[in-house]
């Protein structure tokens, strides 16, 4: 697979299972989405379903949900506004037209006097400037504004994000990196499926083509009783009495289709971090079942999610350098090296990067899932949210500074590859 493909394939997935954990919650808690975005910047392709717009944007850096109430309305209908209105049989507003009033024949042209599009919904006004024809207009659910031809679905209250309660809106952002966990799972549960997962049992798994296993005449599946006399229970001893003889010939004992026979095998010798350890070139044995898949599907998840988390210990104590991170450019550069070693290496690959992406956006950072929940955290604690206008500016700010930091690393990146 090409390094680019893979990288905008394993990215695009990691994206597009975070964003959609938060549009099931959201929808769920009967949020209107208006789009689900995979990207940013200009959009490349889009299509719409129900009340939500799909669209995949330009720049492959992430992705997003808007929700209704996140963000101030972009459309509103102020007194003495003139605007033409589509209605239903029963005299019910559908659609509210902005501009381009003409294009609509049909529409009743009014002034308006008053308007509640969130609690009472309704519209009253002059209709076509007569001061005398003051009429009310109960608007419809659903109903839209027409600007510009597009139509943008009106929001009562009770469809928005902020109208929620505080477990709904905390499920709805916490759904994302939920999502990257459960996909790790998953992965890791369709590899073990598939490839199998590996079992401490002294049984020769896969030998390499050149190794001293397979010149000395050791087969896949032989049952190892014994080395030098030594009796083995589990591949960790094979393992460990292997690198602890390196050039020393090594007496194996073993069962193959009902028969005890004796090979001798030399390990090679090789340093590693400055010590001398014997290999014979064998992988440990692997089993297939449904049980032991899901098993090893959570061992794995645990274990890397243990193994991130130490990482980002590091990274505070400083053990752990700045220069040491990797942005998009090293991301993509690392993708396409596993991606050489064959399709079950890029889908663990992915399925770590996925557990790292679901840690990060939970970090207590502004303009980060775990920023948003932190914030909910202290509404809790207080019985009241936080002005809007105040979170919305401790996020504007995280979210400079993240794309500095984000700026910082991809220049680090092209250092370390491409100069």
């Amino acid at each position: 697979m090409e390094p680019i493909i893979a990288f905008v394939v394993i990215f695009g997935a990691l994206v597009f299972f975070h964003e959609l954990g938060h549009l099931l919650f959201a929808k769920r808690a009967g949020i209107l989405c208006r789009e689900f975005a995979i990207g940013f910047g200009p959009k490349v392709f889009s299509f719409k379903k129900n009340e939500t717009v799909y669209t995949i944007r330009l720049l492959p850096l992430g992705g997003f949900v808007r929700m209704a109430g996140e963000d101030p309305e972009t459309v509103e209908v102020r007194p003495g506004q003139v605007v033409g209105l589509e209605l239903d049989r029963n005299g019910n507003v559908d659609k509210i037209i902005i501009n381009h009033k003409d294009d609509y024949p049909n529409a009743r042209i009014i002034e308006v006097e008053d308007a509640d599009l969130e609690h009472r919904m309704y519209i009253t006004g002059y209709v076509d400037g007569n001061e005398e024809r003051l009429e009310r207009f109960t608007v419809n659910e659903p109903a839209f504004f027409v600007v510009d031809h597009q139509e943008i679905q009106i929001a009562p209250y009770h469809r928005q994000f902020v109208a929620k309660t505080l477990g709904q809106r905390t499920m709805t952002i916490f759904a994302g990196p939920l999502m990257n966990f459960v996909l790790a799972f998953a992965v890791f549960l369709i590899i073990g499926l598939l490839q199998g997962y590996p079992v401490d049992k002294p049984i020769i798994g896969e030998l390499t083509e050149k190794g001293a296993a397979k010149e000395a005449g050791l087969r896949q599946g032989d049952v190892v009783l014994s080395i030098d006399g030594e009796p083995v229970k589990t591949w960790t001893q094979i393992v460990n009495i292997i690198r602890a003889h390196p050039e020393e010939k090594l007496l194996f004992k073993i069962q193959r289709d009902g028969k005890v026979m004796d090979i001798a095998v030399t390990p090679e010798a090789k340093t590693v971090q400055g010590e001398t350890i014997g290999l014979i070139g064998v992988y440990g044995p692997m089993e297939k079942s449904v049980l032991g898949s899901l098993k090893q599907g959570m061992l794995e998840t645990y274990y890397w999610t243990k193994e991130i988390l130490g990482g980002l210990g590091q990274l505070i104590t400083g053990q752990f350098k700045l220069d040491m991170l990797s942005g998009p450019v090293g991301i993509a550069v690392s993708t396409g090296k596993v991606a050489e070693s064959g399709i079950y290496y890029l889908m663990k690959w992915g399925a770590i990067l996925s557990i790292n992406l679901g840690i990060v956006n939970l970090l207590p950072l502004p303009a980060l899932d775990g920023g948003r929940l932190l914030f909910f955290a202290i509404e809790a604690l207080r019985g009241e949210p936080i002005d809007r206008q105040k979170e919305g500016m401790v996020h504007f700010i995280g979210f400079a500074l993240l794309m500095l930091l984000m700026l910082v690393v991809t220049w680090n990146d092209i250092q370390k590859f491409f100069l």
